[in-house]
């Protein structure tokens, strides 16, 4: 019955994407010129070379944020040009407001809205789906990241390029110089998407050159004007980029007392560009140790915490991998390599390999660690362009373990596969966005329902938003290399939000919400209810506040602790409902001093519970900030069961004494898992994405603070072109 009802949904899918795919935004409409130079142009942030002055201008910027209507009060004029190895573009940000301009920090990758800033984003393949995203701040902060799924930027990712800021009393302009080896496109083509987007804090004002409905963000490359190069773009040969890396680890465990491990190591990434589209990544025995620490959370669920991938080498189209399946239903997941053993070398190749085809393989190797069996593990997935932003994807991957200790390796389970087919829904106005997949597991063992299947249709306007999510997963669908929040059940969830945009001064927006949602076994016994409704305020300063009720049902499938401290477990097969009332609250981000902070209170399972949250930020800028965050919990249970007061506190401080030189010091105290962890990182970047690391970290117990283990590590890092 599942199957037939999602075979259903899916085919409605198409149907709407079918129609969604004839309406959308003619890209035609705003077109800028770039011409090829030969003059020598400086990276000074002055824009006094002959080229701009002659260069086409994208020009006359439109609001989008607080209303998407009208030109924007703070313009903005940009230019681009090129040689043979580089793009350039100028920029001039007009500035009517007197005072100071907002930045956080000199942090590369900056925080979108709490920075005065400039975007470009570029659709370098003319799919509207992928590309890259460049862009500054007033105080010369970088920001570069890789696009995906239509416009999610990831600014984990990192590449080799030039800029600079000058600034006036009326404007502040800044000079980007991009390599053609950074980026990946389509050779022989003379037409790139492409859109600008500002932010000025001061005006409240968000605006961009190619119109975009406020619904939406301006990364959204459904949304582009058009890139026209005045010849085609030329072939790219073979380059070899070679990063080596040299660290030295100093560990110590127990109570301080036991010796100190000394453990040097080193390794190497590599990047073979092929083609300006594809590229091959090696990294051999990597060392991920400078990765910022995961900010912890407080454990309320029954089920498993997901932390995002941050290492570099799984982040280049990533989208090919990560975006498999849909939240809570993973089959690739990468963090679930090489955490808890090392690994020894691994390979992928990825890119677009033309006709709408894009290409991802990769094969990571691990080695034995403690009771961790070595494993290889492979994935290969193949999508392609249909309509006009959607896409058909199908993959397989597979763990297989491969150790040679007799004693951590099982027969039964030496291997586990998934296979996949999936549909991605994208209109060409971006109203209509959805999925649909089928993937199954293979492995040895159990015969139980190794499937998995979803169909999630979403609608969007500037005043309505409505979906339905639909997801099947098998009791034995297993997927070792994924994140599989949970097993054999079947979930409906409809979605509604709608806004009123009143003729205010002090409110833009308001409006109700709606989502249910409604999970049962797969014989569809009921085992999960929640219904929430809400109120949210948005007003002309950028605040926010929500108000939220919600009515939940729990029947639990296994036993529980309310508390995950290790007390007495509620029963397997019993039965809880209860009501709960929420307040958040998001105050003005342009402020020095800005902070959120929510409120819960409520039945909890079969007692009470009382949350406080906050996060507040002071910034002293351009060089740093210190911020608190913190989640109270108080919960009471009757006996025997544990009740208990949860507390999370995570001071920071973070100090850019310039764009090349980074402190972070940041400490977790988490009375859930009994610890206080303390990170202190050091960042020199001395070349250009080239580092010096320098890395301390300890946990110990709370009160007394005696040591469980700690850690000091120096690592380096070099870019070789």
């Amino acid at each position: 019955m599942i199957k037939y009802l999602q075979l259903l949904i899916i085919l409605f899918a198409l149907c709407i994407s079918l129609n969604g795919q004839q309406k959308g935004v003619n890209r035609d409409t705003y077109q800028i010129k770039i011409s090829k130079t030969d003059e020598l142009i400086r990276i000074d942030g002055i824009i006094d070379e002959e080229v701009w002055q002659r260069a086409d201008r994208a020009m006359n910027f439109r609001r989008v944020q607080p209303t998407d209507t009208g030109f924007a009060v703070a313009q903005t004029e940009v230019m681009l040009t090129y040689n043979q190895k580089n793009l350039f573009i100028a920029i001039i940000c007009h500035d009517p407001n007197p005072g100071r301009r907002p930045v956080e920090s000199l942090r590369r990758d900056f925080t979108f809205n709490r920075n005065d800033n400039f975007l470009v984003f570029m659709d370098t393949f003319n799919d509207q789906t992928n590309g890259f995203s460049f862009g500054i701040t007033p105080a010369g902060s970088l920001w570069d990241g890789i696009q995906a799924d239509g416009g999610t930027v990831n600014l984990n990712w990192d590449i080799k390029w030039r800029a600079a800021v000058k600034n006036y009393n009326d404007r502040w302009t800044a000079e980007f110089e991009i390599p053609f080896r950074s980026l990946r496109f389509q050779e022989g083509k003379r037409e790139w998407g492409i859109n600008f987007s500002r932010l000025d804090l001061k005006s409240n004002e968000k605006s961009s050159w190619a119109p975009m409905p406020r619904q939406f963000p301006t990364a959204s490359l459904a949304y582009t004007g058009t890139l026209v190069w005045d010849e085609p773009l030329p072939k790219s040969h073979p380059v070899i980029s070679l990063i080596p890396s040299a660290s030295i680890k100093l560990t110590q465990t127990g109570s301080g007392s036991e010796d100190v491990t000394i453990k040097p190591d080193a390794g190497f990434d590599a990047k073979l560009i092929l083609s300006t589209s594809m590229n091959l990544d090696v990294t051999v025995n990597p060392d991920y140790s400078q990765v910022e620490v995961d900010r912890q959370q407080a454990n309320m669920d029954r089920f498993e915490l997901f932390f995002p991938e941050k290492r570099q080498f799984y982040l280049e189209n990533s989208d090919l991998f990560a975006s498999l399946g849909t939240e809570g239903i993973r089959p690739f997941f990468s963090r679930r390599i090489g955490l808890g053993n090392p690994v020894v070398a691994g390979v992928r190749l990825s890119g677009n390999a033309g006709q709408g085809w894009r290409i991802g393989l990769m094969d990571i190797q691990t080695a034995d660690k403690d009771e961790i069996p070595a494993a290889n593990f492979a994935v290969g997935v193949l999508q392609k362009k249909i309509f006009s932003r959607s896409n058909i994807t199908a993959f397989f991957l597979n763990k297989q373990l491969t150790s040679n200790n007799p004693n951590l390796t099982d027969e039964k389970l030496g291997f586990n596969r998934v296979a996949g087919f999936e549909y991605n829904l994208a209109s060409k106005d971006n109203r209509w966005t959805g999925k649909t997949f089928y993937h199954r597991s293979f492995y040895s063992g159990e015969n139980s329902d190794r499937s998995s299947a979803a169909a999630i249709l979403k609608y969007s306007t500037q005043y309505l938003t409505a979906s339905l999510n639909q997801t099947f997963v098998g009791g034995g669908f297993i997927s070792e290399t994924g994140y599989i929040r949970r097993k054999d059940y079947y979930e409906i969830s409809p979605v509604f939000l709608y806004k009123f945009f009143p003729e205010s001064k002090i409110i833009v927006n308001h409006g109700p919400g709606a989502k249910v949602t409604y999970i049962t076994d797969t014989d569809f016994r009921l085992t999960d209810r929640t219904i929430q409704i809400l109120y949210s305020f948005e007003f002309t300063d950028r605040s926010i506040l929500t108000a939220e009720a919600s009515e939940n049902y729990i029947k639990l499938l296994t036993p529980f602790d309310p508390t995950n401290t290790g007390g007495d477990s509620l029963a397997t097969g019993t039965v809880y409902k209860w009501k709960e009332g929420s307040i958040t609250y998001t105050s003005d981000m342009r402020k020095s001093f800005n902070f959120s902070s929510g409120f819960k209170y409520g039945g909890y399972f079969n007692g009470k519970r009382l949350t406080l949250n906050g996060e507040f930020n002071y910034r002293y800028q351009p060089y740093g900030s210190i911020s608190f965050t913190t989640t109270y919990n108080k919960i009471d249970l009757p006996s025997p069961y544990n009740s208990a007061e949860l507390i999370l506190i995570g001071p920071r401080i973070d100090l850019t004494f310039s764009n090349r030189l980074f402190f972070t010091a940041f400490v977790q105290y988490n009375n859930q898992i009994d610890n206080v962890n303390f990170n202190f990182r050091f960042q020199w970047r001395y070349a250009p994405v080239s580092d010096l690391f320098i890395v301390f970290t300890q946990n110990s117990y709370p009160g007394n603070l005696n040591l469980k283990n700690r850690g000091l590590v120096v690592k380096l890092s070099y870019w070789f072109n």
